[in-house]
Order: C-alpha cells, then sequence, then structure tokens
C-alpha cells in the first residue's frame, strides 16, 4: 500500500504512459456529510496497487494524472466514486467507462455488482468479508488489502469483454454518452433549492404545507452542509413534517437560524414545488402508459435492451403528464424511439 509522497510520486511514474485507469475508492460516510475517502485503487496493465489517501500529504500529483485529458477511467458503479474524488480535487474525469451502466446495455441487471459480473465474464468469485469496514482505520489489515486491491484486480479485463461487446451491439457510444451524464457537476453540488425532494412523506401533506417543508429542507440542507453531518442528523423528515404542519415548534435558537436563512436566500420565500408525479394515475394514464410501456418493450427486445434502461415507468407518467425534459427525449433514446414516439400520437 502507498502511503508516503515519494512512494506514490514512484508509483505515478510507473504509470505515466498508461491512459485507461480501473479505478475504485473505500470511504467512510456515516456521520458526515460528506464522504472521507480513505483509499483508492488504481490498476493498469503494469501496475496496480491501493494509495493511503489519509496518509498522503501532497494529492496533487495523483489528481493531475486522474483528470489529464487523456486518462480514461474505468470503473463499476462510478458516481460515489467520482464525488468521492470530486470533493478533495475539485475536479470531474473527463472520460469514464462505467462498467455497471456497460453490462446494463448487455441486458444484465440494472444494479449488478462487480462481484457478479466478474463472476459472470471471469469465472472468479470475489470475497465480501469487508464491505461493511471502518477504512479510516490505522493500520488496515492486510486481508483487507487485498479485498480493495480485487476491486480494481479484474475491472480491465471485465472492461474489455463489455467493450468488444458493445461494439459488436453497436452499443458504445450510447454507453459514453450515458457515462459522460457523470461528470455533469450538478450531480456532486449541494442543491438547496431541491432539498425538498429528500423528504419522504411530503406527498401525503396538505399543499398548504409544501412551502413551508421545502423551506426547512433546504435550511437541513444548508445546516448539514455547513456542518458536515448527516441531514437527518441535523432533522429528520419525521420532525420537519411535523415542523412543517405545526405539530412541533423549532427552539428559539434553530428558529432565528431558520429566519436568518430564509432572509439570505429570499427566492425561498417564494419557492413552490411539484409533486404531481406523486399523484396516482387516472384511468386515461393508465392506458397512456400501457401503450407507451408495449412500445417500448418492441423497441427494447429490437436492440436487446433491458425496457428500463430506455424509460422506467417513473419516466413515463411525466412524459405523460407533459414533462419534456425526460431522458427519453434526447440522446440515442430518442433516436431509437422517435418515429415510435410520432406513431403514437
Amino acid at each position: 500500500m502507498i502511503q508516503t509522497d515519494q512512494q506514490l510520486r514512484d508509483f505515478l511514474t510507473s504509470i505515466k504512459s498508461q491512459t485507461h485507469l480501473a479505478i475504485d475508492t473505500e470511504f467512510k460516510r456515516v456521520d458526515t456529510y460528506y464522504p472521507i475517502l480513505c483509499l483508492v485503487q488504481i490498476a493498469t496493465q503494469s501496475n496496480t496497487d491501493c494509495i493511503d489517501i489519509l496518509a498522503i500529504e501532497n494529492l496533487e500529483p495523483l489528481f493531475d494524472k486522474l483528470y489529464q485529458h487523456d486518462s480514461v477511467w474505468i470503473v463499476h458503479s462510478a458516481r460515489q466514486d467520482i464525488e468521492a474524488l470530486y470533493y478533495l480535487s475539485n475536479r470531474l474525469p473527463h472520460q469514464l467507462f462505467d462498467t455497471q451502466i456497460a453490462a446494463h446495455f448487455l441486458n444484465h441487471p440494472a444494479q449488478i455488482s462487480y462481484q457478479k459480473i466478474t463472476e459472470i465474464l471471469q469465472g472468479v468469485l470475489l470475497d465480501k468479508a469487508y464491505t461493511r469496514l471502518d477504512w479510516t482505520t490505522r493500520p488496515l489489515p492486510e486481508e483487507a488489502i487485498e479485498y480493495a486491491l480485487d476491486d480494481v484486480l479484474y475491472l480491465l479485463k471485465n472492461y474489455v469483454q463489455l467493450f468488444d461487446q458493445l461494439i459488436i451491439e453497436q452499443k458504445l457510444d450510447w454507453l459514453m454518452a450515458d457515462g459522460h451524464d457523470l461528470s455533469n457537476i450538478d450531480l456532486y453540488l449541494p442543491n438547496l433549492d431541491q432539498a425538498w425532494q429528500k423528504i419522504k412523506g411530503l406527498s401525503k401533506l396538505p399543499k398548504s404545507t409544501h412551502q413551508k417543508a421545502a423551506q426547512l429542507a433546504a435550511w437541513r440542507e444548508s445546516q448539514a452542509v455547513n456542518k458536515n453531518k448527516p441531514r437527518k442528523w441535523i432533522m429528520t423528515d419525521e420532525q420537519l413534517i411535523d415542523y412543517s404542519t405545526n405539530k412541533a415548534k423549532l427552539s428559539d435558537k434553530a428558529k432565528a437560524s431558520f429566519n436568518e436563512f430564509l432572509s439570505q436566500h429570499s427566492h425561498l420565500v417564494e419557492t413552490r414545488i411539484e409533486i404531481g408525479s406523486h399523484q396516482p394515475p387516472t384511468k386515461s394514464e393508465k392506458q397512456q402508459k400501457n401503450q407507451l410501456q408495449k412500445l417500448i418493450q418492441k423497441i427494447a427486445v429490437q436492440y436487446n435492451l433491458d425496457e428500463t434502461l430506455i424509460a422506467n415507468g417513473k419516466a413515463l407518467m411525466k412524459y405523460i403528464r407533459g414533462d419534456q425534459s425526460v431522458k427519453f427525449l434526447s440522446g440515442w433514446r430518442h433516436h431509437i424511439l422517435k418515429e415510435e414516439l410520432k406513431n403514437a400520437k
């Protein structure tokens, strides 16, 4: 395991000419808002090693390598890895191949694990013994380090097989387009205006309480960010709902903080939220949805795709209710659907 700046420089020198980087991370996110990045594992065609992020003083050389324009990240289920690295580097990858998404394009289950796809492609059964380890522990057990290295050891082999099959099925551009969406910075920035979407049970509340609930959610998110604590440590959903319906009252200190927050974010005073998508579908909407699902099932069979990769039920209901921002109205999805959608009108 790499634990000194010199060891890191030596490793980076050894992979200087390598552009395809199999990457995984281990982090802790139990008592903080932001993940605490602990390890970064990297495998190339020539080298594999594990970098102890908590021990390295200067991470800039690592970031310079990871975020070069010609560096291709090969990651399984990349979003959390991108996020954990982003909060330290303030950068996003330029090229990404997510093997979980790639597997889904080839009709494997949507959330297939790295262990399962490796078993399928390589015939290797990987140990899951350290999935719940506190990765801030030092020294780490040697077996845990081996476990972490296993998470990149077969990534390149998986990548090659998935890449070749995507070429055969003419889906590589689709995969790269979806991977590019993971480099959207908005995915990794706290969004106070949309914090209300984190509230469970909001759709069951009277509309008259929605505005206050949205304001409380934005304040809770802001407090969680500022204190680097989980949002539910600041205020649970149940408490937030009680405050928004006046079943409970904020303490004087919390109320003062909340009012100050609103004065600094005046647009939230007029905030409006739309939760119509949570309302049960009407008979007519059910019929339209069934028709669209049959259409998509037909296209999915034609392209050997899981139909939910094209559009899930939630997206279909949004479309039926007039939402033109749904994913299947742009990119490769729209390309394969547009004629059928025209005919369906």
